[in-house]
């Protein structure tokens, strides 16, 4: 029973959601590798993969087991709008995300911090996102509300993993007046003034972070610190890049292309690979790190063919956008790959180490077994 309690009993549902998300955006590139995932690509992608890998990391922290039914619901969901039951799928991803956000108010009262808030009002976004994606039968109607769901979510992490650094409190205002300028963009028409809303204010956010958050001091460092310290930066500079786009190129033919993947490719996936190193061994309770110098490999071919993506996108060479697109999603299923390997190694490690310890202390003599000659 302990065992099925475990978060890493949900990863294959995660793992589902990505493939058949990943699968959709080969489909709608034009790509004929794969036939599963085009219609829902979006709800994969942001419910299916994102949502559950969320709420299993936010679950964890309650102290009851039953808190990991919101990741399987969220998860769950993909294989209802897989096989055509969109209105279960649906009904599943509200249930999940208003449940994240019970989770969130339960930890906002325990702990009130300003990282907290920020995290209950992402999941509150995630929630009016699947609604409004339900109650319009429209995936992009939900769309704005998803980037806020993941804007809020990892920009409270981020301040909540740097909380010791020595940032005032003015500072930190400073950061939420650029929140609610991007949450005032979530309330007005998209096709009328809000993108500019929605540009500027993550265009400051990245500027913040870029300033503020403790990556600048990762960097500095060596291995996994500066593994992480770069992907963070790197994450922030296409958070500043999506900001630009989203003001610049409206009329852009392929607009909703470049909005969509700078923010959730180029943004979103460079926080996971930045934060996997923290967040998987407290998944698979294994005791050190899954870092090994050899993820920069995958890394860098995510990053540059994301690049190549994202430009021939804004210069609409079709075919160009097809096979960068194509390499990108390999090159995502390539970075998971190399660490479910080194997570896999890790945790052998850790088994064998217990074994041989555990060895140890059967093989040595009780204190009653030396002195038995001297009692006798």
């Amino acid at each position: 029973m302990k065992r099925l309690a475990h978060p890493a009993v949900l990863l294959p549902l995660v793992l589902l959601g990505l493939l058949l998300g990943i699968s959709g955006g080969f489909i709608r590139v034009g790509s004929t590798l794969t036939t599963w995932g085009a219609e829902g690509h979006g709800l994969y992608m942001v419910g299916g993969f994102l949502g559950t890998l969320i709420s299993i990391e936010r679950a964890m922290v309650m102290k009851q087991k039953i808190w990991l039914l919101v990741p399987f619901a969220s998860g769950i969901s993909t294989l209802f709008f897989l096989v055509g039951y969109s209105e279960i799928g649906y009904s599943l991803l509200l249930l999940a995300s208003l449940a994240l956000t019970l989770i969130m108010h339960l930890q906002s009262l325990k702990h009130p911090k300003i990282q907290s808030y920020l995290l209950y009002i992402g999941a509150v976004l995630w929630f009016l996102g699947n609604f409004m994606a339900f109650f319009q039968d429209l995936i992009a109607a939900g769309t704005t509300w998803w980037i806020g769901f993941l804007l809020f979510t990892i920009v409270g992490e981020r301040i909540e993993l740097s909380e010791y650094l020595p940032v005032k409190d003015s500072i930190k205002i400073i950061l939420l007046a650029f929140l609610a300028l991007f949450f005032l963009g979530l309330l007005i028409p998209f096709h009328g003034t809000a993108p500019y809303f929605l540009g500027v204010s993550t265009i400051l956010i990245a500027i913040w972070l870029f300033r503020y958050d403790m990556a600048r001091v990762s960097i500095r460092k060596s291995h996994q610190f500066k593994y992480i310290g770069l992907g963070l930066l790197i994450g922030y500079f296409w958070l500043l890049i999506f900001g630009l786009i989203v003001i610049l190129l409206p009329s852009h033919p392929l607009y909703y292309d470049l909005f969509l993947h700078s923010f959730f490719l180029g943004f979103v996936f460079s926080m996971i690979w930045a934060h996997a190193p923290i967040i998987f061994p407290l998944i698979f309770g294994i005791k050190e790190s899954p870092f090994h110098p050899i993820l920069w490999i995958p890394w860098a071919l995510f990053q540059l063919t994301l690049i190549g993506r994202i430009l021939s996108s804004s210069m609409s060479w079709t075919d160009e956008r097809k096979w960068m697109a194509i390499a990108n999603g390999f090159g995502i299923l390539l970075m998971f790959l190399a660490m479910a390997i080194l997570v896999f190694l890790k945790k052998s490690h850790s088994y064998k180490a217990e074994a041989s310890r555990s060895d140890k202390n059967h093989l040595k003599p009780k204190n009653e077994d030396l002195n038995f000659g001297v009692n006798a």
